[in-house]
């Protein structure tokens, strides 16, 4: 800028902005020439009349305009600050912000010297490397107040990157010279600052605590943080006798000395990631310590000397060893936050409940299986977080729940008798044909033969199987099974994660829970006992030989595509046989539940589900697998070859650990009657080891990509943005430690797979005996299932008697039938809401209080609802004309009606309503049945109506239902868009937006037709194919797309894409970024699936590269770079890539954050009187822009009821969500007499969640935009 322009003529420039700032802005005295990032657009003032206008012009005229005070220049791409604006402002400028731009050195002497009243000095983010020659300039601002040169990089300069002209800063009482990488300070510099108040150095190199800063007695506020080689403090620090806040997180530091103690001001110490395992004895005398922070440290017991501080606010003890928490915590008297997670915790003391004032209390990640008694009293909990604990009493559910569940549990407790019942979910699953339901059949049998009539014919009939079996009759020999392909998981050639040592042969004994199990070997040897044969002890025949290089049969997945895999030798391609059972009395159709009394004096009852191994129930299969559940995975060892362990074994340990992390899996091997003892012994040894190297190969994967991120927080997030070639591109701190915790919970929470492989015959009723037994000490383990011996009120255990008693055969009982059955059962009706929460949350019956229509209504009846979804995962077209048939005589034309309904529906996924009614007989007796039942499996995710609008009834169309399940071809009806080309054939130039998730180990089964239902409500004009949906959101296109691996070294991914003109792009952002959160919201359903996000480069797809460039994932999350409008392509480094192609125009939600106010759904918006009596409306499309002219949501009725100045509140709420870039705190906004309270609790780019109160009215509005 002053290359091109003359000093006089910048000089008038900067002044007459200067003189129409002053006018327009009289009041504040400042002029704004920031980026919209930096400082964004203001409000829109209210329209005035012409008069008013005029008033105001005449006012403006009539007083002169003040001097300019503030100048704000950040993120303008400045190389320099021309000395003639300085020379035009600088008389009376007191704050100047150059932050963010592209400076490399001081602004020179000359235009510094036209700043004699300059307090303010921000040059943070730029390119300076050494103040050394820049002393002379810095002296010049003598009356500096406040000085910011963080994040720049002054250590590049070598030791005098800070020249001693800085001690010339008499006045300075701010100083921060954070993210620098300096390894020294300017000691006498520092030692003239007797007016520093806050010094920040945090972010450093700084090899030891400089002993400068000792001399600095005004000091209040320190902060050394992430100074890595501190490693100590100095006695001298008591001399700091003013500080308040110090921060020495991540210093190194494995002790404190006595003379921290002496620091008697002090109110908030931060000591997080260190290496401390106590505190000094005199640390007590910190009694002024408001906020301490002792996370992620080496502390075993909890420190003594806290207690001894009443003051404390805020305690922070995450991530240490600790194991016990003492009774004297209740002198922590004034304590509001308390975190506790991750650590060895077994039981809180009585004495927590007295910490009345407790707002935050985090206990995840602990042993805590009883919380105290009265523990609900701790009602003023906001945030309150206690997942991956084994809780007993109150059960898991109550506690998810919150605080209200566990007061209401603990009540209930203490007006009911308690009553033990314990229940246990058993889960058989496996290939089809594996032998599941016979041994399902045999398990529920009674020892005793002669207790029932029903057991002596089931027993004969086994019996005469048996001698059919010896007779050959049931015998086929592998040659005449048909192949069946392999996965491609499972395919030979497969290789590990990463580079690891040679594999050696591990025992049977070292996979009692597969690699990080719970179980101990002492614990093991009370719930199975090998033989020396099963252990592996023994190598014969072909196996003996394969041992020679250790190879694994069929490796596992791995984590990604870019890692270097190590080749592992593989096997001569075998295809496998298809499993089958011969001579099974009844086949499995579909999902089926049992009730099985194992043990009646011991009282120990299992429900058992049966999944079938159909890939045609895929869709439903996953609502069946939950936490707290017992697995049985079943393997027909007579067609087991080691080539398809994947497909047999390994396919389903990753299913259930992506949905059930830790689940328990007892692994069972049958039809061993047809196979010789030797085959026996040799097939689940090879499935026990092949488990073996996948569980390894998984572990050692994650641990790989966890050691890449500590790896990349060890570096400072400047270097991490220096250059997209660098891992993590671009990633914040606070994404990284996100992503890092997510790592530490998937190898903190691996399957436990109970070792070894069960061989079993259902024909022999020894075996059978003896897996039966095996399954209830199993079972009746206390550190495996603690949830089975948990004490429930009896007035809960009653309710759910009721539930099942008369109107058991009723398809469902609306919440008042429900509330009767509460009144029998000693149940209020506030009381009732949490019984049937733990009753729905345990998998007894089906409420979904959330939900505005099913909410209405339970779902009791779970078996006849099971066979309801069995109907639609059947894809037999014979079976399905069968029940629409039935035994009612049907015409030739109506006939052929029907048939062609089942083609569409096997073809397409497309049912109308009454042809599924016909299809749920008898299930579905009235009209009422049928629309709650789709009801539900839209909610499920099974189905959505085609053509019903979104805001008002068919008026008596048919609806016409789609099963995304079902649809068959593979490409939807292209779009012209799609192809890049328009109806004229020309060329359609639009920058390209697409969004990717990769999974690795396994695309969750089910996900992409659950998806598809999911998106319905976003979209519109859609067409569906097997693997990708064409639509529009709005006039916006959009493509989701899935793409299986092909190949063994590829993942699964499912894109989300859209394109607009490069001025444009933002609808294309406001296009997916709803799509992207509801398969956010769908992926939490897996809470142990490892998968990664990334946004694919644009220049890259329009180039139409095979293999497109990805920016990490996590940049949705943050807002976009200040002062950077273009970033390069490691691909193709000459092109680059508009900043506006990788990051939201507002960060979205990648994490849904949990819903703090309980049941509140997206898309409502609710009234909430003090005193609970809360009514609702319900939105129904109509929008704000006759309030305020923004484009929000808000109901008809709403709208209706509100007055003139809670629409003028509304709309200026809206405009500042709209126009402000980052958080608000807290404003007010005084409307007449009404004072409206705003506070900003979320934002994405489809919704906000903002709780505004009207004080007056006593009323709260919850809007979800």
């Amino acid at each position: 800028m002053a290359e091109t322009e003359r000093p006089e003529e910048a000089a008038r420039l900067w002044r007459d902005a200067a003189l129409r700032a002053g006018k327009l802005r009289s009041d504040l005295g400042q002029l704004e020439l920031g980026s919209r990032e930096e400082s964004g657009p203001q409000a829109e003032p209210e329209p005035k009349s012409a008069l008013q206008q005029q008033q105001q012009q005449q006012e403006q005229e009539q007083q002169p305009p003040s001097p300019l005070e503030t100048l704000n220049l950040s993120g303008r791409g400045l190389e320099e600050l021309p000395e003639g604006l300085c020379a035009a402002v600088g008389s009376s400028l007191s704050v100047l912000s150059m932050r963010r731009n592209r400076l490399a050195r001081l602004p020179s002497a000359a235009a510094l010297g036209h700043l004699a009243r300059l307090a303010e000095l921000d040059l943070s983010h730029n390119r300076l490397r050494s103040l050394r020659d820049d002393g002379p300039a810095l002296a010049l601002l003598r009356g500096l107040h406040k000085l910011s040169l963080s994040h720049n990089q002054l250590g590049a300069g070598g030791d005098g990157a800070l020249p001693e002209a800085l001690g010339e800063l008499r006045q300075l009482e701010e100083l921060d010279l954070s993210f620098n990488r300096l390894s020294r300070l300017p000691g006498e510099a520092l030692a003239r600052l007797q007016q520093l108040r806050a010094l920040d150095v945090d972010h450093n190199q700084l090899p030891a605590f400089p002993p400068a800063l000792l001399a600095l007695g005004s000091l209040e506020e320190l902060d050394c943080s992430g100074n890595r080689h501190l490693r100590a403090l100095p006695e001298g620090i008591a001399a700091l006798r003013r500080l308040k806040i110090l921060w020495l997180s991540g210093t190194g530091l494995a002790a404190l000395p006595e003379g921290l103690c002496q620091l008697g001001a002090l109110e908030s110490l931060m000591l997080d990631g260190n290496h401390l395992r106590g505190l000094p004895a005199g640390f007590g005398g910190l009694q002024r310590l408001k906020m301490l922070n002792l996370s992620s440290n080496l502390l075993a017991d909890f420190p003594a000397a806290v207690l001894a501080l009443p003051g404390l606010e805020e305690l922070y003890l995450s991530r240490n060893q600790l194991t016990l928490l003492p009774a004297g915590l209740c002198q922590l008297g004034q304590l509001r936050t308390l975190w506790l997670d991750n650590n060895r915790i077994r039981y809180l003391p009585d004495s927590i409940v007295q910490l009345h004032h407790l707002e935050e209390l985090v206990l995840q990640g602990n042993q805590i299986a009883i919380l105290p008694e009265g523990f609900g009293q701790l009602n003023r909990i906001s945030l309150w977080k206690i997942k991956d604990n084994p809780l007993i009493q109150p059960p898991y559910e109550v506690c998810m729940k919150g605080i209200p569940y566990i007061a209401a549990y603990q009540q209930e407790l203490a007006h009911s008798q308690p009553a033990l019942k314990p229940r246990l979910k058993l889960v058989l699953m496996g290939l089809k044909n594996a032998g599941k339901t016979l041994l399902r059949k045999c398990l529920v049998e009674d020892e005793d033969e002669g207790q029932g009539h029903g057991e002596l014919s089931f027993a004969a009939a086994c019996k005469d199987a048996g001698r059919a079996r010896a007779k050959g009759c049931f015998m086929q020999t592998l040659r005449d099974l048909p192949p069946q392909p392999l996965s491609p998981k499972a395919q030979p050639h497969r290789r590990p994660i990463v580079e690891q040592p040679e594999a050696s042969t591990m025992p049977a004994s070292t996979l009692k829970c597969s690699h990080l199990g719970c179980i101990s070997s002492e614990q093991w040897d009370m719930l199975f006992y090998p033989s020396p044969k099963a252990a592996g002890q023994t190598q014969v025949g072909c196996f003996a030989a394969q041992r020679q290089d250790d190879a694994p049969l069929a490796p596992s997945p791995k984590i990604n595509g870019e890692a270097h895999l190590r080749y592992y030798p593989p096997l001569r391609p075998i295809r496998p046989p298809a499993p089958y059972a011969a001579g099974l009395p009844g086949s499995s159709k579909g999902i089926e539940v049992t009730d099985w009394t194992a043990d009646v004096e011991r009282g120990l009852t299992f429900i058992v589900y049966e999944l079938a191994g159909d890939p045609s129930y895929d869709v439903i299969q996953p609502f069946f697998l939950s936490p707290g559940a017992l697995y049985v995975l079943v393997v027909n060892l007579s067609t087991y070859v080691p080539q398809c362990f994947y497909p047999s074994v390994g396919h389903f340990l990753h299913w259930l650990g992506a949905k059930v992390p830790h689940a328990v899996v007892c692994m069972v091997g049958t039809h061993a009657d047809l196979c010789a003892e030797r085959e026996v012994e040799e097939k689940c040894l090879d499935i026990h080891r092949q488990i073996s190297r996948q569980e390894k190969c998984d572990y050692e994967g994650l641990q790989s990509l966890a050691q890449q991120v500590d790896e990349a927080l060890g570096q400072d997030f400047d270097l991490r943005c220096s250059s997209p070639h660098v891992a993590f591109y671009g990633v914040s701190d606070k994404n990284l430690r996100r992503k890092k915790a997510q790592f530490q919970y998937l190898l903190n929470h691996r399957p436990q797979i109970l070792s070894p492989v069960l061989p079993i015959s259902c024909w022999d009723c020894c075996q059978v005996r003896r897996l039966r037994e095996k399954l209830l000490s199993v079972a009746e383990h206390r550190d495996i299932f603690p949830n089975l011996h948990r004490v429930l009120p009896r007035s809960w255990q009653v309710l759910e008697e009721l539930h099942f008693q008369p109107q058991a055969q009723q398809l469902w009982l609306s919440w008042w039938d429900s509330a009767r059955l509460g009144l029998q059962a000693g149940l209020t009706e506030d009381r009732l809401q949490s019984a049937l929460s733990y009753l729905h949350e345990s998998g007894k019956l089906l409420y979904f209080e959330e939900h505005l229509t099913l909410r209405e209504y339970v779902f009791h009846n779970l078996p006849r609802l099971i066979d309801i979804l069995n109907v639609f995962c059947q894809r037999d077209a014979t079976v399905l004309l069968q029940k629409l048939l039935g035994n009612v005589h049907v015409d030739e034309l109506k006939a052929t009606q029907l048939h062609h309904y089942v083609e569409g529906f096997l073809l397409h996924g497309l049912l109308p309503a009454h042809v599924i009614r016909l299809l749920l007989k008898p299930h579905i007796q009235s009209r009422e049945d049928l629309q709650l039942i789709l009801e539900l499996l839209e909610k499920m995710g099974l189905c959505y109506c085609v053509n019903k609008p979104k805001s008002k009834p068919l008026n008596g169309a048919t609806a016409w239902y789609k099963f995304p399940c079902y649809v068959k071809n593979e490409m939807p009806h292209a779009e012209a868009w799609i192809n890049g080309s328009n109806l004229g054939g020309q060329s359609f130039v639009a920058e390209q937006l697409q969004i990717e998730y990769s999974f690795p180990f396994i695309f969750p089964p089910g996900l992409f037709a659950r998806y598809s239902v999911q998106i319905n409500s976003h979209v519109v004009q859609r067409s569906d194919g097997k693997y990708q949906i064409y639509a529009y959101r709005g006039k916006v296109p959009v493509v989701v797309s899935y793409r299986p691996a092909k190949g063994t070294q590829q993942p699964d991914t499912l894109s989300i894409a859209s394109h607009a003109s490069l001025p444009n792009i933002w609808t294309a952002w406001q296009a997916i970024t709803p799509l992207v959160e509801e398969l956010n919201v769908l992926l939490q359903e897996w809470p142990g699936l490892y998968y990664t996000v990334h946004v694919l480069c644009s220049k890259c797809l329009k180039r139409g590269s095979p293999h497109p460039h990805t920016f990490p994932g996590e940049l949705l999350s943050q807002p976009r770079p200040e002062g950077v409008t273009e970033i390069i392509c490691p691909k193709n480094g000459n092109e680059r890539v508009n900043v506006a192609l990788v990051y939201p125009p507002t960060p979205t939600v990648i994490s849904p954050c949990s819903n703090i106010f309980g049941n509140v759904q997206p898309r409502d918006d609710y009234w909430w009187d003090l005193d609970n009596t809360a009514w609702e409306i319900k939105i129904n499309g109509s929008s704000l822009k006759t309030l305020g002219g923004f484009n929000c949501f808000v109901s008809t009725e709403t709208r209706a009821l509100l007055t003139d100045g809670d629409a003028l509140g509304l709309r200026t709420l809206w405009t500042r969500i709209v126009h402000l870039f980052g958080p608000i705190g807290e404003c007010k906004i005084v409307l007449g007499v009404v004072t409206v309270q705003l506070q900003l609790k979320d934002i994405s780019a489809e919704k906000a969640l903002l709780v505004t109160r009207f004080p007056q009215r006593k009323k709260f509005i919850i809007l979800w935009l």
